[in-house]
């Protein structure tokens, strides 16, 4: 059975809620990812910061990056998978909440995130068209 753990890309770091946008975006770049968790106070998921986000959700609209939070920024309930999760699951959980990235936990520390790119370098090209139809389909 392959599991969350054995696709995930390993070692995702939490973005803290009360951590400004401007240092999101320097993470990002640091670790050359476009997606970070977003961690409260006990280390508990409250959403997902997208470099998108930051654009369109604070830029575009003329916020300064310098003095909004990642906290302002996370909206909704946040989706995870327990790192021992069959990757049917994983495709089920994605594709029912349409996300394309998902944080992987285990004993309830985040362990690491499945990404688009993920999917692609370990599932088949017909598991991987079934995703993109569900999480796409009426963008």
């Amino acid at each position: 059975m392959t599991t969350a753990k054995d696709i995930m890309h390993p070692g995702a770091r939490w973005i803290p809620a009360h951590e400004t946008l401007d240092r999101a975006a320097q993470l990002m770049r640091e670790l050359d990812v476009g997606a970070l968790p977003i961690a409260d106070s006990q280390e508990r998921l409250t959403g997902i910061l997208t470099d998108r986000d930051i654009v369109v959700g604070c830029v575009a609209r003329g916020h300064d990056p310098a003095q909004t939070t990642a906290g302002e920024m996370a909206h909704g309930t946040p989706r995870w998978i327990d790192s021992d999760a069959d990757v049917e699951e994983v495709l089920q959980e994605m594709q029912s909440h349409r996300i394309r990235r998902l944080p992987v936990i285990e004993d309830k520390r985040l362990v690491g995130m499945i990404s688009e790119a993920d999917l692609a370098r370990h599932l088949t090209e017909i598991q991987i068209a079934a995703w993109a139809e569900q999480v796409y389909a009426g963008r």
